[in-house]
């Protein structure tokens, strides 16, 4: 039986901790998920210190690196106030 996990961080998300902003803003680099029953779900990640560390990532565990302060950081556009694309006139106009 295999079993599913709420995975919080994916490779490649850019995250800080709440309780060390010395370390910097961090990058994931590496996800490691179990497929068997029990196991454990974590991430590497190298943040702007130079160093890696490694969390927990699953969070259905009590031991969820956001539960102990890590955070997302949310880049980009923000989808519920984006612009609409505006479209360039392609027709041309005589005089």
């Amino acid at each position: 039986m295999e079993m599913a996990h709420r995975l919080y961080l994916r490779l490649g998300d850019r995250v800080t901790h709440q309780s060390h902003e010395e370390w910097g803003e961090g990058t994931v680099v590496e996800e490691m998920t179990s497929i068997l029953e029990g196991g454990t779900c974590l991430v590497r990640v190298v943040f702007g210190d130079g160093r890696q560390r490694t969390f927990q990532n699953d969070l259905d565990s009590e031991q969820c690196c956001y539960f102990f302060g890590v955070r997302k950081q949310l880049r980009g556009p923000s989808i519920m106030f984006a612009d609409e694309p505006q479209r360039a006139d392609r027709r041309r106009r005589l005089r």
